[in-house]
This record gives structure tokens, sequence and C-alpha cells, in this order.
């Protein structure tokens, strides 16, 4: 699907979609518990196949009419898959996946997507062999497919922390299910720190203890996952509420504002997001306990942002320096590059192609907004749900229509979210593409 956005301001409400990264983890600890309901679940093409995943080790994931997941687990003890794990495009998936499939008495086969098939494992098939499985890359090269074969009982790994905080989100949630436990020592600093974060706050709500330790993180073995009640409610996404939040603040409508709903504070790196809006010089006011935010448009100024703990931010921060003056410089973004696509360098490409004047570092991206003048163009969504919505942002300041291939990559974390935009008084038109 193509989509064109014709420049508009915006005004009233939006609703948070669900948290994609806290419904991946929830999926899964419900297929390591005997039995869980996941209320307010993100169903999108991402944790569809994290439920998947979890049907192909022996449990079941159903999605009633309300959107509630009633999931009947595998205890603990996932079944050798019948056939192949596809994870599609979703890293998470794949990443979790792997070292679930470690506790199978057998093997298991996983590969996904052209994208996903060009992202980093092996750190956490190497890890897996430490802990006495069998895991390696077809191609020998780190990459999926892969061929996991266990069952590991558990143990002490080391591993970078600097490629992906999901290898250490991995292990410790299979390690509550193994006999011995699972420590994880950390070989250099942790990049994404609060998405470790989100995992031990899942893992606490479903019964599970972990914790930081000196060189990094353990979990104890012997553990069953249950959910107080037998229930989780999943909080909202603030990595997908920094699109209109963005948007109200670069094409906020005079005198009016936008209202995010659903953004109730929580363990999750991107809250960021609101403060980053704030020093850029929009006016917003976060009322937490009743997880509203009220954004106005401003003239924006640019500023330095770190994305060190929150990658996803990237495209989102790159779009909003676009529309402001002077120098946005995102820094610490060298993990960045191993997303669904290298975001550094697509933001910069795409923007680029917009009007917008950039400076591409290996681990920084500086967008010199005071030297761009946007304009409509046609862009390339990268086949990456962020980089399509952070061009949408874009789209909305330029001057003349903007057309944006693949849109239909907002699957993987919100669904709703060109509907979201006309709410808001977008003006655009999709377009179905062969």
């Amino acid at each position: 699907m193509n989509v064109t956005i014709a420049p508009s301001s915006v005004r009233g409400t939006a609703r948070a979609p669900p948290s994609k990264s806290y419904t991946h983890r929830a999926i899964l600890a419900s297929g390591y518990a005997d039995r869980a309901t996941v209320r307010d679940a993100l169903w999108s093409a991402d944790t569809r196949a994290t439920a998947r995943a979890v049907s192909r080790f022996g449990g079941s994931v159903q999605r009633g009419d309300d959107g509630t997941l009633e999931v009947d687990g595998f205890d603990g003890r996932p079944d050798v898959p019948a056939d192949v794990i596809d994870c599609e495009n979703s890293g998470t998936t794949m990443r979790l996946v792997t070292a679930a499939a470690a506790l199978a008495d057998g093997t298991t086969v996983l590969t996904g997507d052209e994208s996903l098939r060009s992202r980093p494992q092996g750190p956490l098939l190497e890890a897996i062999s430490d802990l006495g499985g069998d895991a390696f890359s077809t191609r020998g090269n780190g990459q999926a497919p892969l061929v996991v074969t266990g069952p590991v009982s558990g143990g002490e790994v080391s591993i970078p922390g600097d490629v992906s905080s999901q290898y250490v989100t991995a292990l410790l949630m299979a390690g509550a299910v193994t006999d011995e436990g699972i420590e994880v020592d950390l070989e250099t600093d942790l990049k994404s720190a609060p998405y470790v974060d989100v995992t031990l706050e899942v893992l606490s709500d479903f019964g599970v203890e972990a914790r930081e330790t000196e060189a990094g993180f353990a979990v104890d073995g012997g553990q069953s996952y249950r959910p107080a009640d037998g229930e989780y409610a999943v909080p909202g996404d603030f990595s997908s509420i920094s699109y209109p939040l963005a948007a109200g603040a670069i094409a906020g409508a005079e005198g009016e504002s936008v209202r995010v709903e659903g953004a109730h504070p929580s363990a999750q790196g991107d809250t960021a997001i609101v403060e980053i809006v704030d020093r850029m010089g929009a006016d917003v006011e976060w009322d937490r306990e009743s997880g509203v935010i009220d954004v106005s448009s401003a003239p924006l100024s640019g500023i330095e942002v770190s994305v060190e703990d929150t990658p996803d931010l990237l495209p989102t921060i790159a779009s909003l320096g676009a529309a402001a003056d002077g120098d946005t410089r995102i820094v610490d973004a060298e993990h960045v590059r191993y997303k669904e696509t290298d975001r550094v360098s697509a933001m910069a490409e795409e923007l680029g192609e917009m009007g917008a004047e950039t400076t591409e570092e290996r681990d920084s991206l500086t967008v010199h907004g005071g030297d761009s003048t946007l304009s409509g163009a046609t862009v390339d969504g990268r086949g990456d749900h962020r980089i399509v919505m952070a061009l949408a942002l874009a789209a909305l300041v330029a001057d003349g229509e903007t057309t944006i291939l693949g849109a239909e990559h907002v699957d993987v974390s919100f669904p709703g979210f060109f509907s979201v935009l006309e709410d808001l008084g977008v003006a655009l038109e999709r377009e179905r593409s062969d």
C-alpha cells in the first residue's frame, strides 16, 4: 500500500496502541505458564508471530472479540515444533523464541523474512551453546535461518551488551524454567537498558523473580509463570505515542492541541519522547495519573539527544529535527543500524529526498533543520514501520504532497496509524500497490 499525505494541521484526541514490547513478553510469558489471559494486547504482525511460536511449542493463543488473548501455555516445557518457526519481520520474536527453543528436547528451526535474516543473532547462539545446547546459523554468519537443539539446564554465560538487550531478555525468560537458572554476565555496557527493565517488570507480574547483579543479570531456575488472578494487562506503547505527540508538536492547529490517551507511566525508555518534545520547545503537559498528554505546537529548536537506551525514537526525532530551527544531533546511535533496516541511513536518505540536510556518521545523525526546506516527494518506507510513520510526520509540514511507498508496514506495531492521522485532521489517500 502507498499513502499520499497532503500538508495538514492536526487537532483532537488519539489513543495510544498497546505496547508491542510488553505484548511480546506477555504472550511468551503466558506460553511459559500453564494458562493466562492477556488483556489490552497489541495484535499486530510482530506479536502474531510470537503467538504462532507459542502454538508451535504446544500451546495455543485464542483472541476474543474484545481483543483479549486466552493463552494455553506449554507450562515451561516446549514441545519440539513439527514445522519451521517463521518469525517473519519480528526480531523480538526470533530472539525470545530462540532461547525458548533451547528448552525443547529436540531441534527447532527458525527463520524470517529477508530483513530479519540479515540481523545479528550470533551472541545468543553462542550463549545457548555455552549452556550445553547446540545452536548455529545455517549460513555460518550468525544470521537466520537458525537451528537450535536442547534441552539446556541453565548455567552462567557471558555476552556483549551493546548489540541487543533482547539477548538478555530471552535468556532470563527461558532461565526461570530451567533446572539451574541462568546468570548473564555482560562483556560490554548494555545498550537499550530500559527494555530489560520492561522484562524484569513483566517477569515480576508473572510471579518470576529475576535480579540485576554486579556483572549483569540472573534468574533462578525451577520457577513457574503465574500472573496474579491469571491475568495480565498490557500498558500503552510510548514508541507509538511518539508519533501523534510529534505530530501535535510540529503541525498542531493554531490555538488547539493534540491529546494522547493511554500514556500511563511504565518502565519503557521511550517515555523520554515527552521530555524531548518539551526540550525542543513544544507546549507539553503530561497528567501521569490519568495517562493523558496534551501537546501544542510552537517554534521548535534543535537539540542533542542520545538514543543509547531509546533506539526506536531515532526516526521520530529525526523528523522533529527536520521541522525545527538549528541542528538536531542524535548520538549513541550505531545500534540503530541493526533494526528492520539501517534506520540511521534510511532517515538521512529519505528525509534528504524531501529536502532535509543531514550529516550521517557511524554513531550519529545530525539533521540541519535551519538549512532544510521540506518539499513533497515520493519516499520509500524501507519495509520498516517506524520509517513509514516518521516520514508521515515530515509530510505534514512539507510543501506539497508526499507519497510513502510500502506504507502497509505500519501493521507491525500500529495497525490503525493512518486512521488515527485522519481522525486528527490529516488529508491522506491510500492506494493499493501491486
